[in-house]
């Protein structure tokens, strides 16, 4: 099939009036706009469906947070179930720069991982915490100002 001249002049037209328009101011705003003055230091991620499923979709994300090149650990903090040893290997991650920990004794795994983010010896703490209150939230923002680490949680509903 084959289009009129006309359409494809119109289209090219158009491509080439958005070519036409100077890039240079754009640049310019977004060099010299400043970003936040404090980075984001919390981020949570909601996955829903069979737990099977939900896990693939996480398994590049923590991939890649094991291979980070802070000389730092991915610390998972209380994972489910079948976030194992095996499914680490499984899943392609760097197991020797992933520490798992589970909350002990009264400790809940909410201030485990407030813990582990104020300690600062990982780059990055994920967390499974669900429900999160605005409170803990801002626990889990405040530790990891302090340790200078990245908070993630994982709700899996």
């Amino acid at each position: 099939m084959q289009f009129p001249h006309t359409s494809q002049q119109a289209q090219l037209s158009l491509f080439e009036a958005f070519m036409a328009q100077p890039l240079a101011p754009i640049l310019k705003e977004v060099v010299e706009s400043p970003w936040s003055a404090e980075p984001e230091v919390f981020s949570e991620l909601s996955l829903r469906g069979a737990a099977g499923n939900c896990l693939n979709l996480l398994a590049p994300i923590l991939r890649e947070l094991s291979d980070d090149q802070d000389a730092r650990w991915l610390t998972l903090i209380a994972p489910p179930a079948s976030v194992t040893q095996a499914w680490l290997r499984d899943a392609g991650l760097n197991r020797e720069r992933i520490l798992l920990l589970q909350p002990r004794g009264t400790q809940s795994a909410q201030q485990l991982t407030c813990e582990a983010l104020r300690l600062g010896r990982s780059h990055t703490v994920v967390s499974w915490l669900n429900p999160l209150s605005t409170n803990s939230r801002q626990q889990l923002i405040s530790a990891a100002r302090t340790g200078d680490a990245q908070s993630l949680n994982i709700r899996l509903g």
